[in-house]
Order: structure tokens, then sequence, then C-alpha cells
């Protein structure tokens, strides 16, 4: 199989920028005309596509795969920032698409955190102090505004913006072209602009291994949480003293319960 131009398997191009101080794992590879800064750190088997920028206190796991024009670990957009040492954190096994971007931290101390297995389609930006799980896909040029919280296994369509301080929670669902500005709860389907909940999750549950108890448990706290009249207080009640305390439903308790924004 001929590797992808753009991300070859093994070897530094010759028009390659690799800053003295940049720390490279075993058999990475880094395409055309990139640039890796003095401070990152890129781990083992990673493929650097072409013209891709690696700048600031960025680490990168390994195996991950980032292809051309992507720029990780760049100053963040927010006023606050004063070029203090902030860092981007990228754990293992994730593919980062064309000309998506990554910025790190604010403030001195504060990172981007993004964990394993995700997925990143083209044009996705991540602000300042994002935290992503594990596995999660983010398609086409979806926008997390800074301080965003994307749980395990969660996915978000693409042509999404996603407000400041918002978290999605794990197995949810936001279909493309949506506007979340307001918490996802975990194992729901949410789209629109303005985004309205529409069900649980089923499909991505059921291809995930949720039992169909599992599945029906959330159905039927999702039937208290939307379509019982009650408001948020009262809906949480109902569930803790008509429900199973499943793994799932004190999931979805306790995120609803620690919301800062209030759920959609």
């Amino acid at each position: 199989m001929t590797p992808e131009p753009d991300a070859p398997r093994g070897g530094i191009h010759p028009s390659a920028i690799i800053e003295p101080g940049a720390r490279l794992g075993r058999d990475v590879s880094v395409g055309p005309c990139a640039w890796i800064g003095p401070k990152a750190t890129i781990g083992d088997r990673t493929r650097i596509g072409a013209h891709v920028v690696v700048e600031g206190w960025t680490d990168v796991g390994a195996d991950c795969i980032i292809h051309h024009g992507a720029v990780v670990g760049a100053e963040p957009q927010d006023l606050k920032y004063r070029n203090e040492p902030s860092r981007v954190i990228i754990g293992d096994g994730n593919t980062i698409r064309e000309f998506v971007t990554i910025h790190r931290g604010t403030l001195a101390g504060e990172e981007t955190r993004i964990g394993d297995g995700n997925l990143l389609m083209a044009y996705v930006h991540i602000a300042h102090n994002c935290r992503l799980g594990n596995h999660t896909i983010l398609a086409n040029a979806v926008n997390l505004a800074g301080h965003v919280i994307i749980e395990d296994y969660a996915r978000v369509g693409g042509v999404t913006p996603v407000h400041q301080f918002v978290r999605i929670g794990a197995y949810a669902f936001i279909g493309g072209g949506s506007r979340a500005a307001q918490d996802v709860p975990p194992f729901f389907l949410a789209a629109g602009n303005p985004i309205r909940m529409i069900g649980v999750n089923v499909i991505g549950l059921r291809r995930a291994g949720f039992s169909a108890e599992a599945r029906l448990i959330l159905q039927r706290a999702y039937k208290i949480l939307y379509r019982s009249k009650r408001n948020t207080t009262q809906a949480l009640a109902a569930i803790r003293e008509t429900l199973p305390a499943t793994p799932e439903i004190e999931r979805l308790v306790a995120f609803i319960d620690s919301s800062e924004r209030g759920i959609s």
C-alpha cells in the first residue's frame, strides 16, 4: 500500500523544519514544509503531513495522524492571553484532518486537552481550554469556543458551533448545522438551530454495546425530563424515585446536577 503523500511513513522530508529543542519519538514522519517548534513533543509513529505547524508547549501522543495544513498549539484567540506558558496535550491514536486548528490554554499552566482515538474532521476548531475525552468524532467545520467539554464517544455533526463552557455528554449525538448554547446530556440526541432534544441515541448506544434494558431505562428518563412538563429539579427527583440507579442513570443525573449553563 502506498503511503499518503502528505503523511509519509518514516523519515523527515528535507523541506521540513524541526527546531532545536523539539523532541520526536521513534519512527515519526514529517512531511514537506511542516514546522515543528522548539517546545513540541511528538510521540512514536506519529505522522505529520505537509505544511503542518506544531508550535508552543505542545505534546502529541503516539500513533496520531495530522493531515496537511493543520495548526496545533497556536496562541489562543483570547484577549487575556499574555504569552504565558500554557499547553496543548493530545493523547494517542488521534486523527486530525486538514486545516484543523487547536489552540493552547489561556493562562499560565492551563491546557487544552484531547484524549485518545478521536477523529477531528477538516476545518474543526478547538479553542483554548477545551477538553475532549476519548473516541469522539467532530465532523467538518465544528467550532468549539473556549472551555468546551466533549465527553467520551460523543458525536457532533458538521458546521456546528458550540458556545463557550458548554458540555456535551458521553454518547450524545448532535446533528449537523446545529447550535449548542447549553449542555447536551449524555446518551441523548439533539439537533436544530435553535437546538432541541429529539430522543435517546438508540442506534449509537446499540452499536456501543449497551443492553436493551439500559436503553429502555434511558428512554424512560428522557420522557421524564422532556415529555412530562416537569421542571429540571422535579424531573431529576422523579428519575431518582422511579428508575433504577443504573450506571447510565447515575451518570445522566450527575451530569445534569453539575450543569452550570443548564441543559438543552
